[in-house]
């Protein structure tokens, strides 16, 4: 693959990288539960003991995922390569994400032995990758004996004498700025004009808001991703708040909308401005849709695990739980390509939607591939634009302009390990925590939901959140979508704006504009019949948040 971005020597990694320099594979191991720690970690997460020593392991192990990657991320870059997660064999779950080299990616399986070698990159580093060990025989999964398999308990169920928290904030307007493929226009400027359409939309005036909130603020180098700060807003809008927040850890992109209705609902806040901008399009179109760490001299934090073997992209990431879930239950690319066209399906009912030109199964089927088994139309589209909504206290709900829409419950659980790499069942995401979460403080159920706009920033994460949500059991998302239930008139119209695939890659608020608009009977030729409740739900793999909408 060329070109290799080098890990950081950090102080809390160095050990590792430094044994695979010298030949070896070594982990962090605690001797008390006789259990590998990966990636390192100053403590063992189950008997907390901090005296932990480093152990080499024979490097022999299984291919548990793979995907073959096609896109050169940034320019040089060879291609196609195998990405994968190997499992090692002195311990279940003991995974390394890295490539496999000397086979042909039509060659590499789920279950392949395999062998680490080492990839000097410089005086410092060495990658540790694996070649096929032809000297073993391809063992059945889960036939070898474990050390012992880490379990996590769930958490203990909240326990409330009162009603959900959630429920005494309503969402009670909407905006959207010019929403486009490459609109060159400064990102606090689409800004303004979502938060100003959001402000009419509730009946406020802009003095009325006294809260601010945003995703993910300014804390990533990705061009066009992060949107204006919060201070920008507020400093260019003239507002004078009580509350305000923005961050990127947390429960998806919606954080800082659930996180609103907490503040207004313990009084921090009355009218709350909520917005996601995002100026993607603009930004790639001088150097076009590059992966993460592109052009760093070296990788740090988690992806110091990831970009040096080329998963430079949560397309990568995520084609690895895609395969994972093929190999399992069966899943097809034809079942990926039902979420896409269907998507198309709505978009072409949605003005705003920046696909909406017919998409037939044979452009899908010929698109180029970017990471198996995701082509082009698998992968979001990346636009300009900006979403605003108001989080209002539930006691305005009669004053407002238009019908408010009721926060019914959230889900925001986290319960296995929060990596993309380490997820220890790659068939489920954090989506199922989430998910779990959100049915135990509500006394509706799936079927009661009329409507679900599902994150698909990929077209596989709408099939994990199906899986999530209930709508279907563990492996029927494909055949669900399949027999055509998620289409308008179907049984669950999914995505009915054309979701990210085709409407454009709002970052999770445009799921939010469209239940809203739903709720409220506004999506003209779209629009479902008597929509009373719908489920947003946003991000994949170890992040993952969704809320229950009703009419109030």
């Amino acid at each position: 693959m060329g070109f290799r971005p080098p890990p950081a020597i950090e102080p809390a990694t160095a050990a590792f990288w430094h044994a695979c320099r010298d030949g070896r594979l070594e982990f962090r191991f605690c001797p008390r539960c006789e259990w590998f720690i990966h990636p390192p970690r100053p403590i063992c997460p189950q008997c907390h003991r901090t005296e932990l020593e480093s152990r080499q392991v024979s490097g022999r192990g299984t291919v548990h995922t793979y995907t073959v990657n096609h896109k050169a991320w940034f320019p040089g870059q060879e291609v196609p390569y195998i990405i994968a997660i190997v499992e090692l064999e002195e311990q279940r779950g003991l995974r390394l994400l890295s490539n496999i080299v000397e086979c042909a990616p039509e060659e590499v399986q789920i279950g392949m032995p395999v062998r680490v070698q080492f990839e000097v990159l410089n005086d410092e580093v060495a990658l540790p990758v694996f070649v096929p060990d032809l000297e073993r025989t391809s063992p059945r999964e889960g036939t070898q004996e474990p050390l012992r398999v880490e379990v996590r308990p769930e958490s203990p169920p909240v326990v409330s004498s009162g009603e959900p928290l959630e429920r005494r904030a309503v969402l009670s307007g909407v905006g959207q700025s010019a929403i486009g493929r490459r609109l060159f226009r400064d990102e606090l400027d689409l800004t303004c004009e979502a938060a100003l359409r959001a402000i009419a939309d509730a009946g406020l005036r802009v003095s009325d808001i006294d809260g601010i909130a945003a995703y993910p603020g300014p804390v990533t180098n990705v061009p066009g991703f992060s949107g204006p700060s919060i201070y920008d807003v507020q400093d260019a809008l003239g507002l004078s708040v009580r509350w305000h927040l923005s961050g990127m850890e947390g429960p998806g992109q919606i954080m800082p909308i659930i996180a609103a209705a907490l503040a207004v609902a313990s009084g921090l806040a009355r009218h709350v401005l909520v917005y996601r901008t995002v100026t993607e399009a603009t930004a790639a179109a001088d150097t076009g849709r590059r992966g993460i760490g592109a052009g760093a001299r070296e990788i740090t934090g988690f992806a110091a695990f990831l970009v040096p073997f080329g998963a430079m992209s949560a397309a990568n990431w995520l084609a690895l739980y895609a395969r994972r879930h093929m190999h399992v239950y069966g899943t097809q690319r034809k079942h990926l390509g039902t979420i896409a066209l269907t998507a198309r399906e709505h978009a072409r009912l949605n003005p705003a939607a920046v696909y909406r030109e017919p998409l037939t199964w044979d452009d899908y089927w010929q698109a180029r591939m970017v990471s198996d088994p995701f082509c082009l139309f698998d992968c979001d589209a990346p636009v300009d634009g900006s979403t605003a909504v108001i989080v209002s206290s539930a006691e305005c709900a009669r004053d407002l302009a238009k019908p408010a829409v009721r926060i019914e419950a959230v889900g925001t659980a986290l319960g296995k390990r929060p990596l993309w790499d380490q997820w220890p069942d790659l068939t489920t995401m954090a989506a199922h925590d989430a998910a779990r979460h959100l049915w135990s403080r509500t006394t509706l159920r799936p079927n009661d939901v009329d409507t679900a706009q599902l994150y698909d920033g990929f077209s596989f994460l709408t099939l994990s959140w199906l899986e999530a949500l209930g709508f279907c059991g563990p492996g029927e998302s494909g055949p669900f979508v399949e027999e055509g239930h998620i289409r308008l008139g179907g049984r669950l119209p999914l995505n009915t704006w054309g979701g990210q695939l085709s409407g454009g890659r709002l970052h999770g608020f445009g799921f939010v504009a469209e239940a809203i608009r739903q709720i409220r009977g506004e999506c003209g030729e779209r629009q479902v019949p008597d929509c009373e409740v719908a489920v947003v739900a946003v991000g994949g793999g170890p992040v993952a948040g969704c809320m229950l909408l009703t009419r109030a």
